[in-house]
C-alpha cells in the first residue's frame, strides 16, 4: 500500500437559521471568529451576554466550546475572572495552550494538581477537582470570579468522579455565571431545570447587560438551555463485513414508492429508514445449515467475518476517508494493531510528510533521557509515526500522546488506534471513526456500548471547514447481530444520570462551613436528589388516588350484624397463619427430601413416591447436584429406564428398601446393563407401596388456627347474608392498601436518601472522633480538619493511618511506597503477589490494612458501602523510583506500561503534596515534601503540561 494523494475536501454547508442577533461586544466577538456562528452558538452567547447561565447540549465536534470561549473573552473584556474546568488533566493542558495562544501568557493560568502556572491570572484553566477543593478551602482566588465554564459536564454521570461536578454547581456563589457544555443527552431539559432550581438567583445580584436594560435584566432567567441536534459536518454510518462496506440503514418509500434523495440521505445518517435488508439477508444466509452425508449439521451459507485491519485501511484510503481514528477498547490491542498493520506493509505518508515527522521525533528524542528510550520503545513508536500509523492510550507517556495529537491534527498521522479516553474532548477531529467492537470491558464484565458512548466516539468524525461528510464505520462482530448494531446507532443518545453521593471528606468540609441542617439542604439541591424526587412525582400522585379509593372502599366495610373490622381481623390472622403453615410444610418437605437424597448411595434400592403418580422402585446408580447445589439422584427404574430424580419429582422423601450390586462392566447407557440392574431389583421381591407419614403443620400453629376458625364461626358477622359481598370490598381494600404501603415506602426511600447517607457518614466520623458528635450540630475536630484536606477515595483509612503514626519516621522511598497504597488500584483481575521493598514498608502496610478493617467494620454497622482495600501492588515500583532507579529498573518484573507508571507516580506525588499541606508544621509534612520531590524526575518530570 502506498501513500495516497491528499483529497480536496468540500466544506460542509452552514445551517440557514442564524439564531438570535448579537449586539455590542458579543457581536464584536462573533466577528472575530473564522466561520459564521451557528444558531445554537449565538443562543448560548446571547444568554451569557445577558448575564444568564447557560447549558449547551450539542453533538461532539459541533463547536459548543466557542460558547465557553465567549465566557472567557467576556470576563477579560469586563475586568472579571473566569475559570475553565475540564474533567481530565490532558484536556486542561490542551485548553491552557489554546487560551494562552489566543489571549497571551500573562492572561491565562493553569491549576491541575501537579501544575500551578500563573494561578492568579484572570483566566485559569483547571480540573473540576481543583475548583471543588478551592470552594471547600474558600480560596482567595475565588474573589472576583464572574463565570465558570464546565466543559464535558455530562461527565457527572461517571461513577467514580462524577460527583465533583455537582459539588461545584451547588456550592458556587449564585452570582457566578455557569457555561455548562455537554454532549447530546436525551434529558437536557431536565438537567437545565435542575440547574435553575439548584442555583437560584441571589436577590442582591445585579444582572449587567451590555445595553444596561434593567427591565430586561429583571425578566432574565437564571439558566437558559440551548439544545442542538445539528452536526456541522453530517455523519454517515456504515457496516463493514469482509472486504465490503455497507450502509447501516436503507430508506423505504411510502406505499411502495421509490425513496426520494432526501430519504436516502437521512437513512445514511441514521435519521430514518430501516436496517439494511442486504446485510440482514446476508446474516440469515450465514446462519442457515445443511445436513451432511454423515447426518451432521454444517453451515450452508457464506462465512461472515470482520475485515482485517489492512483491508479497513485500504478501503478508507481508496475512498479518501482518511485520517481515521480506530477505537480499540484495550491498550495492548492498540499497540498490537499498529504492529500488525506495519507488518502488513501499510505506508500512508509521502516522502515530504516523513521528513516533517522525523523532525518532530528528533525533537522528542532530545527530550527523553538516552537510558529511557529503549524502555519506552521510542524507535518502534517512531517507525509507526513515519508510516502514518500510531496508537493513543493511557498506557503511553504524555510526551508520546502529545506528539500523536499534534501530528494527527496536522494530517501527518493518518490512522490512530485509540482507546475511548481519546473521545473525551481531546482535539483530534478525524474524517472517519472506525469502531472495531461494540463491547468493552468495564473491569467486571463485557458490556455493550450505550447509545451515549457510541455518539461520543463517533462525534470525532467530520472536520469542520474541511469535510463535507464524516463517516462512522462499525466492523462486523460474530457475537453482536446486525439488528443490535442498528438499534444502538439509531438511538444515539441516552439520559444523563447523577452519580452523586456524599463522602467522608465532603461531610467534614460541609460541616466546617455549615451547620448540619444547612448541609443537608445543600445535598437536597443535588441533581441526584432532584432526579429521585422527579421519579417519586408519579408515585405521590398515585398514593393520593389510592387514598381516595381506600376511603370509598371503607364506606362499604360495614355489617348490621356486628363489628366487621373485628371479624375481618380474625379472618386476616387466620389467612396469614394458613399461608405460614403451608410455607412451613413446604420448607420441611423440601428439607426432608433433600436430606434423604443426600444420604443415598450407589446400589441403594428405594421407593420413589412421585408427585401425581404411583410409588415405584428404583436403584441408585449415581449422585450429582444442580448448579444451585440441589442434590440429585441418577436411578434405574424397575422398567429399565434411566432417570434423574430431585426434590421437584418427589411427593415424599425416598424410602430405602434394600441394596443391589451394580454391574462392573458396561454402563447405564447400555440397555443390557440397565436390564441386569432391574433383574437384581426383582430378585429382592420388594413391595414399592410403602407407607410414608405426611409432613404435618406445626402443632402449636395448628392449635392457633383451630382457635381462630372457631372464633370466626362464632362471630355474628359470619352469619350476615351480605358477608360475601362485604368481603369482596375488604379484599380490594387490603390489596390496594398493600400496594399503597409499597409506594409510600419507595417514596420515603428515594426522598432524603442522600441525607440519610450523610447521617450514617456523620455517625462513623463521630465514632472515630473526626466530628464532635453525631447530633444536630456536629463540628469537625482537629482530626476532622486534617481529613478535610485529604482528597482521595480512601480518605478515612488514610486519616486513621496518619493518626496511628503509620506514616511517621519513614524515609522518602518508604513513605512513597506506603502512600501508594491509598491511591493505586491494580488493573489486573489476577494480580501477582505483592513485592515488599523493605520489612518496614511491609509492617506499615499491614498496619494500614488493620486500620481498613476497623473502618470497614464501622461501615458495615452503619449500613454504608465499604471503602476499597488499600492496594500494595505499586509499592515496590515507586520505592525503586524514589530511590533513584532508572525507568528500566523501576519497571523490572512488572507488566506496567510507561504511561501507567507515570500516571501512578503522579498520583502518589499528588497525595504526598496533600499530606504536606494537611500535616503542615510536622515532621511528616517535611518528609512528604521531600518524598514528592524525589518522584519528580526523568519521564515523570517531562511535559508537565
Amino acid at each position: 500500500m502506498t501513500a495516497s494523494h491528499e483529497p480536496a475536501h468540500e466544506p460542509a454547508p452552514e445551517p440557514d437559521d442564524a439564531g438570535p442577533a448579537l449586539t455590542g461586544r458579543a457581536q464584536q466577538f462573533a466577528e472575530h471568529q473564522h466561520v459564521p456562528l451557528d444558531a445554537f452558538q449565538r443562543e448560548g452567547i446571547a444568554a451569557l451576554a445577558a448575564g444568564r447561565s447557560v447549558l449547551v447540549a450539542a453533538p461532539t465536534g459541533a463547536g459548543k466550546t466557542l460558547v465557553g470561549e465567549f465566557a472567557v473573552w467576556r470576563a477579560l473584556d469586563t475586568g472579571g475572572k473566569c475559570f475553565y474546568t475540564t474533567p481530565i488533566k490532558a484536556l486542561s493542558n490542551q485548553k491552557f495552550a489554546d487560551l494562552r495562544a489566543a489571549h497571551g501568557d500573562r492572561a491565562v493560568g493553569l491549576l491541575t494538581g501537579d501544575n500551578a502556572i500563573n494561578g492568579d491570572a484572570p483566566i485559569v484553566v483547571m480540573t473540576t477537582e481543583v475548583l471543588r477543593n478551592m470552594l471547600y478551602e474558600e480560596s482567595p482566588t475565588l474573589r472576583g470570579l464572574q463565570a465558570v465554564v464546565l466543559d464535558e459536564v455530562h461527565y457527572l454521570a461517571d461513577r467514580e468522579r462524577g460527583a465533583v461536578w455537582e459539588e461545584v454547581i451547588i456550592q458556587l456563589p449564585p452570582e457566578v455565571q455557569l457555561a455548562c457544555l455537554s454532549a447530546t443527552v436525551s434529558n437536557a431539559e431536565e438537567f437545565g431545570a435542575w440547574l435553575r432550581q439548584a442555583r437560584p438567583r441571589a436577590a442582591d445580584v445585579a444582572v449587567a447587560l451590555e445595553e444596561s436594560d434593567a427591565e430586561t435584566a429583571a425578566r432574565a432567567t437564571e439558566c437558559e438551555v440551548v439544545i442542538s441536534e445539528h452536526r456541522p459536518v453530517p455523519l454517515e454510518h456504515h457496516y463493514a463485513v469482509g472486504e465490503r462496506f455497507y450502509d447501516l440503514f436503507r430508506a423505504g418509500g411510502a406505499g411502495g414508492r421509490k425513496p426520494s434523495k432526501a430519504q436516502k440521505q437521512a437513512a445514511r445518517r441514521a435519521q430514518g429508514g430501516v436496517p439494511n435488508p442486504e446485510v440482514l439477508m446476508l446474516e440469515r444466509r450465514a446462519a442457515s445449515h445443511r445436513v451432511t452425508r454423515r447426518g451432521r449439521r454444517a453451515p450452508a451459507g457464506p462465512r461472515l467475518r470482520p475485515p482485517r485491519r489492512v483491508e479497513v485501511i485500504d478501503q478508507l484510503d481508496r475512498r479518501e476517508w482518511l485520517p481515521a481514528i480506530v477505537f480499540v477498547f484495550s491498550r495492548d490491542g492498540c499497540d498490537k494493531a499498529v504492529q500488525q498493520v506495519l507488518g502488513d506493509g501499510v505506508a500512508l505518508t509521502s516522502a515530504s510528510e516523513r521528513e516533517e515527522i522525523r523532525a518532530e521525533v528528533d525533537q522528542l528524542r532530545q527530550e527523553i533521557p538516552r537510558a529511557d528510550r529503549g524502555v519506552l520503545g521510542l524507535d518502534a513508536f517512531a517507525r509507526g509515526l513515519e508510516t502514518g500509523v500510531a496508537a493513543h492510550h493511557a498506557g503511553l507517556v504524555p510526551a508520546f500522546k502529545e506528539i500523536v495529537e499534534r501530528l494527527f491534527v496536522r494530517g501527518l498521522v493518518k490512522v490512530c488506534y485509540a482507546t475511548e479516553t481519546l473521545a473525551l474532548g481531546i482535539n483530534m477531529p478525524a474524517r472517519t471513526v472506525v469502531i472495531e467492537r461494540l463491547e468493552k470491558w468495564t473491569g467486571q464484565q463485557h458490556e455493550l456500548l450505550t447509545p451515549g458512548q457510541f455518539t461520543q466516539l463517533t462525534g470525532r468524525a467530520g472536520r469542520r471547514g474541511l469535510d463535507r461528510l464524516g463517516h462512522a464505520v462499525v466492523l462486523h462482530q460474530r457475537d453482536v447481530d446486525f439488528k443490535t448494531v442498528a438499534g444502538l446507532v439509531g438511538r444515539r443518545t441516552q439520559p444523563l444520570t447523577s452519580s452523586f453521593a456524599p463522602s467522608y471528606n465532603m461531610a467534614v468540609n460541609l460541616l466546617r462551613r455549615l451547620d448540619r441542617q444547612r448541609a443537608e439542604r445543600l445535598l437536597e439541591r443535588s441533581f441526584a436528589q432532584y432526579q429521585a424526587a422527579a421519579r417519586t412525582g408519579g408515585d405521590t400522585e398515585q398514593i393520593e388516588r389510592n387514598r381516595e379509593a381506600l376511603a370509598g372502599y371503607a364506606r362499604n366495610l360495614r355489617s348490621d350484624h356486628g363489628d366487621f373490622g373485628e371479624y375481618w381481623a380474625l379472618r386476616r390472622e387466620l389467612d396469614d397463619l394458613e399461608r405460614a403453615g403451608a410455607a412451613d410444610r413446604k420448607r420441611r418437605h423440601r428439607e426432608a427430601v433433600t436430606g434423604r437424597l443426600q444420604q443415598l448411595r450407589e446400589g441403594d434400592v428405594v421407593a420413589l413416591p412421585r408427585r401425581g403418580g404411583a410409588t415405584e422402585l428404583a436403584a441408585v446408580i449415581g449422585r450429582s447436584s444442580s448448579r444451585s447445589g440441589v442434590p440429585l439422584a441418577r436411578v434405574v427404574t424397575a422398567d429399565r429406564r434411566q432417570d434423574k430424580i430431585g426434590p421437584r419429582e418427589l411427593a415424599q422423601p425416598p424410602v430405602p428398601l434394600g441394596q443391589v450390586s451394580l454391574p462392573r462392566k458396561g454402563g447405564p447407557r447400555q440397555s443390557s446393563w440397565r436390564a441386569r440392574v432391574a433383574a437384581s431389583m426383582r430378585e429382592l421381591g420388594l413391595d414399592p407401596e410403602v407407607r410414608t407419614d405426611p409432613i404435618r403443620t406445626d402443632p402449636e400453629l395448628a392449635r392457633r388456627m383451630e382457635e381462630l376458625r372457631d372464633a370466626v364461626r362464632a362471630h355474628p358477622v359470619h352469619h350476615d347474608p351480605q358477608r360475601e359481598e362485604i368481603e369482596v370490598w375488604a379484599r380490594r381494600y387490603d390489596e390496594l392498601s398493600a400496594r399503597t404501603a409499597e409506594l409510600e415506602d419507595r417514596v420515603r426511600h428515594r426522598t432524603g436518601s442522600l441525607v440519610r447517607q450523610l447521617g450514617r457518614i456523620i455517625e462513623v466520623l463521630a465514632d472515630f472522633d473526626y466530628l464532635s458528635d453525631a447530633g444536630e450540630d456536629p463540628e469537625p475536630t482537629e482530626r476532622g480538619e486534617r481529613l478535610a484536606a485529604l482528597y482521595v477515595e480512601t480518605d478515612l483509612v488514610l486519616a486513621e493511618a496518619i493518626r496511628a503514626g503509620l506514616l511517621d519516621g519513614l524515609d522518602g522511598p518508604d513513605l512513597a511506597a506506603v502512600a501508594s497504597t491509598f491511591v493505586h488500584e491494580t488493573r489486573s483481575k489476577d494480580p501477582p503477589p505483592v513485592q515488599w521493598p523493605t520489612d518496614r514498608v511491609h509492617a506499615r502496610v499491614e498496619g494500614v490494612w488493620d486500620r481498613w478493617e476497623a473502618v470497614a467494620a464501622a461501615e458495615d454497622a452503619a449500613g454504608l458501602p465499604r471503602t476499597r482495600v488499600p492496594d500494595a501492588g505499586f509499592c515496590a515500583v515507586v520505592h525503586r523510583w524514589a530511590g533513584g532507579a532508572d525507568l528500566d529498573a523501576a519497571l523490572a518484573g512488572t507488566d506496567l506500561t510507561a504511561g501507567d507508571f507515570v500516571r501512578s507516580v503522579k498520583q502518589v506525588e499528588d497525595l504526598l503534596r496533600q499530606l504536606s499541606e494537611a500535616e503542615a508544621g510536622t515532621p511528616l509534612a517535611r518528609a512528604a515534601r521531600d518524598a514528592a520531590r524525589q518522584l519528580v524526575r526523568g519521564v515523570v518530570a517531562q511535559h508537565r503540561l
